[in-house]
């Protein structure tokens, strides 16, 4: 998609609505929401929804005065404020007649390859039966280990997980502005580099709510471009939040378009959904090859070694002035590439002891950032 016109022709979409939204009226909130769902399916699109204020729900219903600070109380909220909160979403959806599918996951479940499999199938399987999945972080059981951070993150993975064609973030703000909106700032309706700009402009969350900010949407949109996914960012209280930004080529809100090709599910989950365990450091030569060459990475081509890691085990690989260049499935342990780093293929076999493949990390297990 490349234009608002044909956001009008988009099959799977991904919906996703903040916590400080919700907090506001959480049943007025998800009847809009069910009530678009209902509008979407009439247009024959799917809809997926990751929804956020578990913890701001329980918080509440448990009578605490401010959200819980340490990882047990967290825990303890959202288990009480997600069976309260996925009770609204049934009775929401259920009002249109729509089969209301819970999924809860954790970081941990994407990270691993298998369990991002079943996850996908389950998913897949849910949308066969005209069934709504409303998919949270499982904030009960979750750590900082293998929490994702926030749901925006979560949203923009799902999107590879469902194989959507887009992704729309409502928050309480109308999209990405230029600055500070309270100052009269401008809203950016398009977005195409994120990077020049997005990011010089997205500040982090100033809610004692959510755990987002509009970084994080950015974020988010990045993670979804590089599947192929146009992502929208609005204010969730209007009154067609979803449908006003897909149908109406004049709507309102910030449009983020993929400027890059369209990565591989495989790709994408290395790419995003894999936490590096450690880094490689390149050189310039090796930096050349990757981006421009198409090459797999060489052990010549490594400097140095950050971190300790197993054989198989994703990666960052990063060059001599710090920047992460692309993010791979080491073949090597970390004390294997130690003794490898900087030679060449005829020298592999008396460093190690044996004759190894050649590739670090090869082309089909690297992606370039």
């Amino acid at each position: 998609m490349k234009s608002r016109a044909e956001l009008a022709t988009a099959k799977r979409v991904v919906i996703k609505i903040g916590s400080r939204t919700l907090a506001e009226d959480p049943e007025g909130r998800i009847a809009t929401l069910a009530a678009e769902v209902e509008a979407l399916r009439g247009r024959g699109i799917q809809s997926v929804i990751v929804t956020s204020g578990a913890i701001a729900l329980g918080t509440r219903r448990l009578g605490l005065a401010e959200r819980p600070r340490t990882m047990p109380g967290l825990q303890a909220a959202a288990a009480v404020g997600q069976g309260h909160l996925i009770q609204i979403y049934e009775r929401a959806l259920g009002a249109h007649d729509i089969p209301t599918g819970q999924v809860l996951l954790t970081h941990d479940d994407v990270r691993d390859r298998r369990r991002y499999l079943n996850a996908r199938h389950a998913l897949a399987e849910l949308l066969r039966l005209g069934a709504v999945p409303v998919i949270n972080e499982n904030d009960t059981v979750s750590v900082d280990e293998i929490k994702f951070g926030d749901n925006d993150r979560l949203a923009a993975l799902t999107t590879s997980l469902i194989e959507a064609d887009a992704l729309v973030i409502l928050t309480d703000v109308d999209g990405l502005y230029d600055g500070d909106p309270a100052s009269g700032a401008r809203l950016i309706p398009e977005v195409r580099d994120i990077d020049a700009e997005a990011r010089p402009v997205a500040g982090g969350s100033s809610s004692s709510v959510g755990t987002g900010g509009m970084a994080s949407k950015v974020e988010a949109a990045r993670i979804a471009g590089r599947f192929g996914v146009v992502t929208l960012v609005a204010s969730g209280r209007r009154e067609r939040p979803v449908t006003s930004l897909l149908f109406d080529e004049n709507g309102s809100g910030t449009v983020f378009w993929p400027s890059l090709s369209r990565l591989q599910s495989r790709k994408h989950w290395i790419a995003f959904a894999l936490k590096p365990q450690g880094a490689l450091i390149v050189d310039a030569g090796a930096r050349r090859a990757l981006i421009e060459g198409g090459k797999s990475l060489l052990p010549s081509g490594i400097k140095s070694v950050r971190g300790r890691f197993g054989a198989g085990e994703p990666v960052s690989v990063v060059d001599e002035a710090g920047a992460e260049l692309a993010r791979g499935l080491c073949g090597f342990d970390s004390d294997e590439i130690e003794k490898i780093a900087g030679k060449r293929s005829g020298e592999l076999a008396a460093a190690l002891g044996y004759r190894p493949a050649e590739e670090v990390i090869h082309r089909d297990d690297l992606v370039i950032l």
